[in-house]
């Protein structure tokens, strides 16, 4: 009965959803009053919950409630039936800048993300989208301008590296969000602009440590996975000495010393677009057996190298990926014998219930999609600065990059589990 409830107030908010152009034409509100004379405690909401009766639930449950459990009940039927605000507020307003041709679908997903986070706030919001062609400073600098002269000051932009660097060179006076960049990858100090992008270098130095060389990097030719190579193959074979803080006796950082060990040896391996068949990578290699793979593809192509490390018995001792490869798609796209000692980085580790369900109504996912969930983070701090209402997700916000926990993980046969790290430094 609460499955059918949930479909059949949600049909219409996933067909009013389908385009990322949001219509102004206002979703109609519900409004539930409360005539019943009797106050009712939290046995009697429960009673209210087990037997379905979620108009006189709700009716009582006018506020927060002290129950989570309860609350959360309370959150996902004003979410479905777009329960009206008893409390008068101003209308959150919140843009997005969409460089569509660039991020292709995400242009839709990360508008819905938004959207399914404000529907569920029982508020009055306004969510706009502002498209641009290209990344070029003079589109970026003209739709800013739109932007501030409709009387929005913050702004979802999940743009590029090369618009976040237009937008940095603009230097704008507005506030605007990038889900897709992390501040690693720019040089900006603008207290306006704030960065949410997974840290993909962390998450390399984590796994980094369960690594055994000879370490055997498989990467396409994309930036990312060219980027993550180089840099996975330096902190492999490179290890600084000393104390990266220390200074001298004038108050002087001292440089750290680095030095390359010359027992972890790396070995690369581009995989061309196309390719199927590795053999000539690893039929009869000698130099890769009983080594550690760090595998810098798409999920595809990961599935590919993965099976194939298995059939020319390669003995490989861990198979080591970040986020790039968390999807649940790696548990049926490859054999459990392929994938049990993998081991990969996450960095969705917070979960909201109501926020996971109203997206999956809107055909989105924020469980896997990185670039989803950090674009819901970001909408979720923006709402925190307008409202002064607490955060839904207590990530650490530190020199304005969204700063996220790493957890290892193992795709097990049918699910992700917890990976306990076993090495040390030592034992490279």
């Amino acid at each position: 009965m609460k499955k059918m409830l949930f479909i059949l107030f949600v049909l219409p908010l996933a067909a009013f959803a389908q385009s990322f152009l949001i219509s102004n034409i206002p979703v109609p509100k519900t409004y539930i009053q409360n005539l019943d004379p009797y106050a009712c405690d939290e046995w009697c909401m429960q009673n209210y919950i087990n037997n379905e009766m979620i108009f006189s639930f709700l009716a009582h449950a006018q506020s927060k409630l002290d129950n989570e459990e309860q609350d959360e009940m309370r959150m996902m039927y004003i979410s479905i039936l777009n329960l009206g605000s008893t409390i008068n507020s101003d209308k959150i307003k919140i843009a997005l800048l969409l460089p569509y041709k660039r991020i292709g679908k995400y242009a839709s997903s990360t508008t819905n993300a938004a959207f399914a986070y404000l529907i569920t706030k029982n508020k009055s919001f306004e969510l706009k989208s502002y498209k641009i062609e290209n990344e070029n400073i003079d589109a970026i600098k003209k739709a800013l301008t739109n932007i501030k002269n409709d009387g929005f000051s913050h702004v979802i932009a999940p743009l590029t590296k090369k618009g976040a660097f237009s937008v940095a060179q603009i230097n704008p006076s507005i506030n605007i969000f990038f889900p897709t960049i992390n501040k690693k990858n720019t040089d900006s100090n603008s207290s306006y602009l704030h960065y949410g992008g997974i840290d993909y270098e962390a998450q390399s130095d984590l796994l980094l440590k369960e690594a055994i060389a000879p370490l055997v990097i498989f990467y396409d030719k994309s930036s990312l996975g060219k980027k993550l190579a180089l840099y996975e193959e330096h902190s492999f074979q490179y290890e600084t000495l000393g104390d990266e803080n220390a200074t001298d006796e004038y108050g002087a950082l001292i440089k750290p010393k680095t030095i390359k060990i010359p027992e972890r040896k790396v070995i690369k391996f581009s995989i061309p677009r196309g390719t199927t068949n590795l053999q000539r990578y690893l039929k009869n290699n000698k130099d890769i057996n009983n080594s550690t793979s760090f595998i810098n593809t798409p999920i595809i192509k990961t599935s590919m190298i993965m099976s194939q490390l298995t059939l020319y018995d390669t003995n490989t001792t861990r198979i080591l990926s970040t986020q790039i490869n968390y999807d649940p798609l790696i548990l049926s796209m490859t054999q459990y014998i392929d994938r049990k000692k993998m081991i990969i980085a996450n960095s969705i580790t917070e979960h909201n219930n109501i926020l996971t369900e109203t997206n999956a109504i809107l055909s989105n996912d924020i469980e896997y999609d990185w670039i989803n969930y950090t674009t819901t983070i970001g909408v979720d701090y923006f709402f925190s600065i307008l409202t002064n209402e607490e955060r839904e997700y207590n990530v650490d916000f530190i020199d304005q990059q969204m700063v996220y926990p790493i957890e290892l993980l193992k795709p097990s046969i049918s699910r992700f589990i917890k990976y306990t790290p076993t090495l040390k430094h030592s034992e490279y």
